[in-house]
């Protein structure tokens, strides 16, 4: 147990202690990575200080450490990992894949499989497009949006994220795509109807994700999408709806959630079963410009759009194991769970809640409502990065940012030890001085 009264600067420092204890053989993979990857690393949201933890292998809900610690995998691959590690089907889907040969450069049958199974589930694709990951498909939307409509503004909301190149959680990143955005603030529907009355006659969409991923899961209030849904419409501006991770909270995503209808979604994550995957689609009028039997119709271009292997999985997952029925049941599992955090949340010596949507959520350490990452201005950062350390060493491997997200394979068993784990926390940590 810690020392009495210690500050979470000085419980921080010890954990990183036991865990570079507990981890030498993924330092020193980490060591030997830095000698060729800038940091030892290509994806910084993987990073983790002092360092990483290297995971060799992976089965249905679990994932495995080079040191050898087995860890139920809360972080879910920020979503993407909805169907677990070891999925029947759509392994035999890729071993099919492999039987039959890749790298075809051609059209397939499964890639419309997978197109009619997301045209079916969501009423507003009218006509789709696949692309590699939902940055890409993002993208694409917005510059569509621009080529249909001849204007040029953006608007986004802060705490936004669309892809590594539309971040909006603070000062725009030097890595921002070059599009003059408006960022207008998120559930405040007063001050962004003032931000878009005044550019209106430029703007050529608007695009919000319904429940923020990045952002620390925080849910859209309906009437505030209603209003941004009303406004386009009335001043000829697309309305897009990032749903690269939040198509897994209904059968249909939040839009059928809300009852709304986007001139355009973009998905991503686990539709493609766990292989690289981005989509766009909406109103048959604006995909038709893709129409390469159209004159001056819009080129389209990427080698893997459509690989065997994303196709293949994907026609098994999204259109036959993910069916809404098994949607509406992981986003029960997930609230129920959410609920019983909170619980123990309520009963911690410091400000402690979970945030999010069915089988999303977030461990925020600040008192009050959560509308905006405005009210996340005064969280203990450092007190959540102890959690992150505390929920390792009880064997939940959860997302360093704090979030935390379901997969099928999971059931009762996972769900009470993430509810120990974080009353092992609370108790663990009640004496620090915050």
């Amino acid at each position: 147990m810690p020392k009495q009264s210690q500050s979470v600067q000085e419980a921080l420092q010890d954990a990183h202690a036991h865990y570079a204890a507990a981890n030498p053989k993924s330092h020193a993979q980490h060591i030997s990575a830095t000698e060729f990857m800038p940091g030892g690393n290509t994806r910084t949201v993987l990073f983790s200080d002092p360092f990483p933890i290297t995971l060799v292998s992976a089965q249905g809900c679990h994932v495995e450490s080079a040191d050898g610690a087995r860890y139920i995998d809360y972080l879910g691959e920020f979503t993407a990992g909805l169907f677990g590690h070891s999925h029947p089907d759509i392994k035999q889907a890729v071993l099919t894949a492999l039987d039959t040969g890749w790298v075809r450069g051609g059209h397939i049958p499964q890639e419309t499989e997978l197109a009619s199974a997301i045209c079916r589930r969501f009423p507003s694709i009218e006509r789709v497009r696949f692309a590699n990951s939902g940055t890409e498909a993002n993208l694409y939307a917005i510059q569509t949006a621009r080529a249909v409509t001849g204007k040029s503004k953006v608007v986004v909301f802060e705490g936004g994220y669309h892809g590594g190149v539309f971040v909006f959680s603070g000062a725009l990143s030097p890595l921002t795509a070059p599009f003059d955005f408006i960022v207008a603030p998120y559930n405040d529907w007063e001050g962004t109807l003032v931000l878009l009355d005044a550019e209106k006659n430029d703007i050529a969409c608007v695009i919000i994700e319904a429940h923020q991923g990045s952002g620390g899961c925080i849910p859209a209030k309906r009437d505030f999408l209603k209003h941004i849904e009303d406004w386009t419409y009335e001043h000829d501006c697309i309305f897009i709806l990032d749903e690269v991770m939040t198509s897994r909270l209904a059968g249909g995503g939040l839009q059928e959630t809300h009852g709304l209808k986007p001139d355009m979604t973009t998905l991503g994550k686990y539709i493609g079963g766990g292989f690289s995957f981005g989509a766009f689609g909406g109103r048959a009028d604006i995909m038709e410009r893709y129409n390469p039997l159209r004159p001056g119709y819009l080129g389209h271009a990427g080698t893997f759009n459509n690989n065997v292997f994303t196709m293949f999985a994907g026609a098994t997952a999204y259109g036959k194991v993910f069916t809404p029925e098994v949607a509406a049941e992981l986003s029960a599992n997930g609230n129920r769970l959410r609920e019983r955090l909170n619980v123990i949340a309520a009963k911690a010596s410091f400000p402690m809640q979970f945030t999010g949507l069915g089988s999303m959520m977030n461990v925020h350490m600040c008192p009050g409502q959560i509308n905006s990452i405005r009210d996340l201005k005064h969280a203990n950062s450092a007190l959540r990065d102890l959690f992150y350390f505390d929920l390792l060493e009880q064997g939940i491997w959860p997302a360093r940012r704090g979030m935390l997200n379901l997969s099928l394979p999971m059931g009762e068993e996972e769900f009470d030890r993430l509810v120990d784990a974080v009353a092992y926390f609370v108790e663990k940590r009640k004496s620090l001085q915050t």
